[in-house]
């Protein structure tokens, strides 16, 4: 069942408006704009080399956008030239979990995720054990504590990671995953729980069942977004019926 409906009244919690990014010279996004409302479950679809990677990079300031606004609770941004002070005020607000999970390989899973909190944070180390605990329990692995990146499956493995982010209670929760059946399971929980989500995806059950809305990127603009039921029931795009069409017929264009 898709988190929440198209019916209910939400508050907007983060707007970017007309986000421009080139690499050499390359548009990769041209003029994209999203609202995000607190709840939202929005599913990024779209061919490889569409620009959805590039935006959630651009939304934590990874790539420095070369025009466009970000509105957080109200506060707007100058995504080109935001000061640092802000940018790690924002990134305090936000975590993004990526395929490369990014995990110290000489730091436990209890390790990883306590590093933020302690050295970023400056928390007790004891009151971090604590948090990445529930962490790792929440995600299904308080048993594997005391295990390495390397003694990990991919799938644990980022299970970690975002343990990891969740441990930092972020306002949103951004992924750019490899969806495998372990990690949509934790997905699909916190969605349930009403964790504010932007998914960078190929995985349609996900968008069409976890997911309330979704956004179609292609050649670095949003070309169609809406309920997640409306996008796949009824396409209002004809580049957007295409790329369903190819889904369905197993030609899925990845992430």
């Amino acid at each position: 069942m898709a988190n929440g409906t198209a019916s209910e009244k939400r508050e907007c919690l983060l707007r970017v408006d007309n986000i421009r990014k080139a690499f050499g010279g390359q548009p990769v996004l041209q003029d994209v704009s999203l609202e995000v409302d607190k709840g939202d479950v929005i599913a990024i679809l779209g061919p490889s080399g569409s620009g959805k990677t590039t935006l959630l990079r651009c939304l934590n300031f990874l790539e420095r956008a070369d025009g466009g606004t970000l509105t957080f609770d109200g506060e707007t941004f100058d995504l080109h030239q935001t000061a640092k002070r802000d940018i790690a005020r924002l990134r305090r607000k936000t975590a993004f979990v990526f395929q490369s999970y990014n995990l110290f390989l000489n730091k436990t899973a209890l390790g990883n995720i306590m590093e933020g909190l302690v050295v970023a944070r400056k928390m007790p180390k004891a009151e971090a054990k604590a948090i990445g605990m529930k962490m790792l329990e929440k995600v299904g692995l308080a048993d594997r504590a005391e295990a390495y990146p390397a003694e990990l499956s991919g799938g644990q493995q980022q299970r970690v990671a975002i343990a990891r982010a969740l441990a930092m209670s972020p306002d949103i929760l951004c992924f750019d995953p490899e969806l495998t059946g372990e990690v949509l399971s934790v997905m699909r929980d916190l969605a349930q729980e009403g964790m504010t989500m932007l998914v960078v995806t190929h995985e349609m059950g996900f968008a069409r069942n976890v997911s309330n809305k979704v956004a179609f990127m292609e050649n670095g603009v949003i070309v169609e977004e809406g309920p997640s039921k409306a996008f796949f029931d009824h396409p209002k795009e004809a580049r957007t019926r295409a790329f369903l069409r190819m889904v369905d017929g197993d030609q899925e264009p990845r992430a």
